[in-house]
Formats: structure tokens, C-alpha cells, sequence
């Protein structure tokens, strides 16, 4: 099989764990409170993650990390899976599947707008144009369509999954400077977040063996969401001739996801979910493909844009 094939492969099986994510989530949460679901899902990433680990002969790698290296996996452990996965699967407990899914996904413009401040990169008028794009798919999302009134159908649950973005983004940020193995640096981040899911689990719920379904749903939250579709992703981009050649298929994401959510928990999607997710994803291509129209300047030496 030719390189860029395999990349295409490896790149699908990502899109289609990260689309399935959605349903997995609700399905999960009718079984498990969403602190028990992080810690399940956790606990199963973990382990792909080891297997993967062990399968690449890389668990020597970890032998090269110092004390330091692990102080800042166990902030970005906090940050990814711990923080971001509570606030995302506390939102999906409030709220619809459909809404929940497209609010999250606003994190591309979030990322670049963190990179200014954070990684002191310049901000063109085509992201401030973008953001104003997607915030507008939000709000028809989050009112689900009665934008006029400003008033939100779930306001906490709507903070919550936009939240996510913000979270989300600070980690890959923090991550941008790390030289450590990629697969060897998650795995000690979820070892962490593990670690935090438990305690916060035996504090807040409880720690205790779930139901057949409840575990069957976990370990797919865990092992498809969190832990495979993250390596399938990291070798598509190693293979692929191109960034550009894969990165487009995340746009298919979201609405596949749709597609699922309508399938297996037949959710009636509206309207304005759709014109909504338009909207974001109108705003993030804008950010992507935009350069030549939406410039205050020539880009020099940036990564994020």
C-alpha cells in the first residue's frame, strides 16, 4: 500500500472513532454519572495506549523523561484528559447530543485566537471574522434558533461545552513546545488524568464496577475517542505527503457525527443545529482557507493561523 494511502486509512479510522464519540458519550452517561464514565474511559485510554506503547518498542522512551518532565505531564494530564473531559461530558449530560457536539467543535478558532497572547503570533481580521462567523452558529445552536430572544434552552450547559474549547486548546498550546515522544508524552498525561478522575470519582460518586453496557460504552468512549483515534491520527499525519491532504477530512467530523447521533439515538436533529454548524464550520474553513483575502499583513513565522 502506498504511503499517502495508508495515511488516508489511518485518517479515516480517526474521523470515524471521533464521530461515533457523540452517541457514545450519551449512551455512557444513561449508565454512569459523568465522573464515573472519566474514570472508566480513562482507564481503558490508558491501557491502549500502553498496548500502543509496547507495539511501537518505545516504552524504554520513558526511561529519558526527568523530574520535570513529569511535573508538566501531570499539569497536562490535568488539563487533557481530566479538566477538558469532565467540563465535556458534564455538558452532555445537559445537554442534547446534537447541540453539545457542535459547540465543542469551535476549538480551531479558539486555538488561534490563544496562540496571540500565549505563543505571541499575529492575529489577522479573517480569525476576528471567522469568530464572529461560528459565535453566530453558536448562538443559533445554544437558543436552538430563537436568536432574536438571546435566550439560551440549557445556558449551563451551553457555557460548559463551549468551555471545552478554551481547555482544550490552552493544552495543545502547552504541548507545541514539548521535544518528548508524542505516544510517550500522552501516555503519561492519561496516567495522570486517571489518577485525578479516581480521586475525584471517590470523593464526588462513587468507584464501582458498572453494568455490562455501561462498561462496553466506557471502553469505547476510552479506547476510540480518547486513545486510538489519537495514534491513528499521529501516524496519518507521519505518512501523509502533506498536512493539508488529511487535515481537510476533520470537516467531516461533525456531521457524520449528526448522522449517528440521529441513527443509534434518534434524535430529531432541528434546523437550527444544522444552519448552526454550518455556521461554525463556515467560520473555522474561513480561518483554514482564507489567508489570501483576510490579512492585516504578511504572515512570517507562524504556525497557527
Amino acid at each position: 500500500m502506498k504511503t499517502q494511502n495508508k495515511a488516508y486509512l489511518y485518517a479515516l479510522v480517526a474521523v470515524i472513532g471521533w464521530a461515533t464519540a457523540a452517541t457514545a458519550f450519551k449512551i455512557t452517561l444513561e449508565n454512569l454519572d459523568f465522573l464515573q464514565m472519566l474514570f472508566w474511559a480513562s482507564l481503558f485510554s490508558l491501557f491502549c495506549m500502553l498496548i500502543a506503547l509496547l507495539i511501537q518498542n518505545k516504552l524504554a522512551v520513558l526511561k529519558t523523561f526527568i523530574l520535570h518532565d513529569y511535573l508538566f505531564s501531570a499539569l497536562l494530564g490535568f488539563l487533557n484528559p481530566f479538566a477538558y473531559y469532565v467540563i465535556l461530558f458534564k455538558a452532555y449530560s445537559l445537554l442534547p447530543a446534537q447541540e453539545a457536539q457542535p459547540l465543542n467543535y469551535i476549538w480551531p478558532i479558539v486555538l488561534v485566537l490563544l496562540s496571540a497572547p500565549l505563543l505571541k503570533q499575529k492575529v489577522y481580521w479573517r480569525s476576528i471574522i471567522a469568530l464572529f462567523i461560528s459565535f453566530a452558529g453558536v448562538i443559533t445552536i445554544a437558543t436552538r434558533g430563537d436568536i432574536l430572544s438571546f435566550k439560551f434552552s440549557e445556558p449551563l450547559g451551553a457555557f460548559l461545552a463551549l468551555s471545552t474549547a478554551f481547555v482544550w486548546s490552552v493544552y495543545w498550546l502547552l504541548n507545541t513546545k514539548d521535544k518528548k515522544d508524542a505516544n510517550a508524552r500522552l501516555l503519561l498525561n492519561f496516567l495522570f488524568g486517571t489518577v485525578y478522575s479516581f480521586i475525584a470519582c471517590f470523593f464526588f460518586s462513587s468507584v464501582s464496577i458498572p453494568s455490562f453496557k455501561g462498561m462496553l460504552s466506557s471502553a469505547w468512549v476510552g479506547v476510540f475517542e480518547m486513545g486510538i483515534s489519537f495514534i491513528m491520527w499521529g501516524l496519518a499525519l507521519k505518512h501523509s505527503e502533506s498536512t493539508a491532504k488529511i487535515s481537510n477530512l476533520i470537516f467531516i467530523v461533525p456531521f457524520l457525527s449528526l448522522t449517528v447521533i440521529a441513527i443509534v439515538l434518534k434524535e430529531n436533529i432541528t434546523i437550527s443545529t444544522i444552519v448552526g454548524l454550518f455556521l461554525i464550520m463556515g467560520g473555522i474553513a474561513m480561518e483554514q482557507f482564507g489567508k489570501k483575502l483576510f490579512t492585516i499583513q504578511k504572515p512570517q513565522n507562524t504556525n497557527l493561523q
